[in-house]
């Protein structure tokens, strides 16, 4: 990290000067107005924003919380020990990356001066941009980051152990930068950013911290998402089973208990969008792109599309294209699609 940003942030706060002092304990009035300690986003952000930082208040253990928003932490330097739950032990070094949704409880342990680590303060609403950067309905990015749209059962926290990968550091800290030193531009510069963050995380699921317990079976659950995204076509449920070495009925209950839905539903799901997204194209007729996305059964591929977009795939193509001309004479935003198409 730049040397003058890591400075600002090491800076000594007035809350860790009083700390230090003799007052010994976090003031939880600071961060929130409940008496379930639940920090609030309205105490941490300013009104309108979506996003904002704070540095992790050390010299202290920060007692059992939860947020009422989004926090992703980000180990700048040294290390921190987290208690999850109450039973998940998570140690970040510098580097990694710590995600928490709201259902997440989690107690911190004392840090030392040199062990700085920011507090993103992130509203769901700001990972808009991030969904559409995000090609096609990606069932990883929804599982991981547990979208709002009750998609997927939530999980609560996601432990990227990211200190070795280059781009990842440098895109957080970017952002670090960003929200820090003020400018034109900072919300759409920011919400690019961590759709960036995001699309890169999505390339190194494998570092997803397969140490935790706790996150043994989500990791599970992961690499098959990751196996039906790049082989929808002809995935199999049964090979997928045969090369972890994991009994079929063991990966079919799993399945269902993490993401609410069968494999056969997340596999049909896949197939769909991606055949919204081809449809969106000229170059294939709907047949072809049936076949293309596994279906050889027309009749069978136009009754599941109508079920879930209650619309055929030829109207859907027609308001398209029909939206796209319009788009194209009149200076106006992209064509929004109804959400469940998104």
């Amino acid at each position: 990290m730049d040397a003058k940003l890591l400075e600002y942030l090491g800076r000594i706060s007035e809350e860790e000067q009083n700390i230090l002092s003799g007052s010994g304990d976090v003031e939880e009035s600071i961060y929130s107005t409940t008496k379930k300690f639940v920090v609030d986003s309205n105490k941490m952000l300013q009104r309108r924003k979506l996003i904002d930082i704070r540095p992790h208040t050390r010299f202290v253990n920060f007692p059992r919380h939860r947020h009422n928003y989004i926090e992703i932490v980000y180990m700048c330097s040294g290390t921190m020990t987290h208690i999850i739950n109450g039973e998940a032990e998570i140690v970040l070094e510098s580097g990694d990356l710590l995600f928490l949704n709201r259902k997440a409880e989690h107690e911190i342990h004392r840090c030392g001066e040199e062990d700085i680590a920011v507090n993103f303060i992130v509203l769901p609403e700001f990972f808009n941009q991030a969904f559409t950067m995000v090609e096609g309905s990606n069932m990883i990015f929804d599982f991981i980051f547990a979208r709002e749209d009750g998609s997927f059962n939530e999980t609560s926290y996601i432990h990227f152990q990211a200190h070795d990968i280059l781009p990842v550091q440098n895109i957080a800290e970017t952002m670090i930068w960003s929200i820090v030193n003020k400018q034109n531009y900072e919300r759409s510069i920011n919400q690019s950013t961590m759709g960036l963050l995001i699309l890169y995380l999505l390339n190194h699921t494998d570092r997803i911290n397969e140490n935790d317990p706790n996150q043994y079976e989500k990791n599970i659950v992961i690499k098959l998402l990751k196996y039906i995204d790049e082989n929808y076509k002809e995935a199999s449920l049964k090979e997928f089973a045969a090369e972890l070495n994991l009994p079929l009925y063991y990966l079919s209950k799993l399945v269902q208990k993490e993401t609410g839905s069968t494999y056969k539903e997340l596999l049909q799901l896949r197939r769909l969008n991606r055949a919204v997204q081809l449809l969106t194209e000229r170059h294939m007729s709907v047949e072809e792109v049936a076949s293309s996305v596994g279906y050889e059964n027309n009749s069978y591929f136009h009754k599941l599309f109508r079920e879930k977009f209650e619309t055929t795939p030829r109207d859907f193509r027609k308001q398209h294209f029909n939206e796209e001309s319009f788009l194209s004479r009149e200076p106006e935003p992209a064509t929004k699609f109804p959400e469940k198409w998104s």
